[in-house]
């Protein structure tokens, strides 16, 4: 059975996940949507919410999770987040982040975490 491209997002979400919550960030949220707008994970970390963008790749793919963060997506994880801040009315502050998960053809991965990247 092929894997599709939902299922390989699906797991590399599930292992963003695990990673944050290693790393001591409470996840708040998972695909949390309002409208055309969708946030892979709102995770807390002290007094800032993380909304964080993941992007699953498998080794040597064409195009790098990096890559991916246009201009487009990024003012799309902006709106959502600023839906977010103002249906549950948060003081904390706020960051967007990307984590990168890239799998080889044996299903393990590495993970890359990037800080910032609005």
């Amino acid at each position: 059975m092929d894997i599709t491209t939902i299922d390989i997002g699906s797991h590399g979400e599930d292992i963003a996940m695990e990673w944050l919550r290693e790393q001591g960030f409470y996840i708040v949220e998972r695909n949390w949507r309002i409208g055309h707008y969708e946030i892979d994970i709102i995770a807390q970390h002290f007094d800032t919410l993380h909304f964080v963008e993941v992007k699953t790749r498998k080794l040597g793919g064409w195009q790098s999770p990096y890559d991916s963060i246009t201009e487009q997506k990024k003012n799309a994880l902006r709106k959502g987040a600023m839906a977010y801040r103002a249906i549950h009315r948060t003081p904390l502050e706020i960051e967007f982040d990307l984590i990168a998960v890239i799998i080889d053809d044996h299903n393990h991965h590495t993970i890359e975490y990037t800080k910032n990247i609005l």
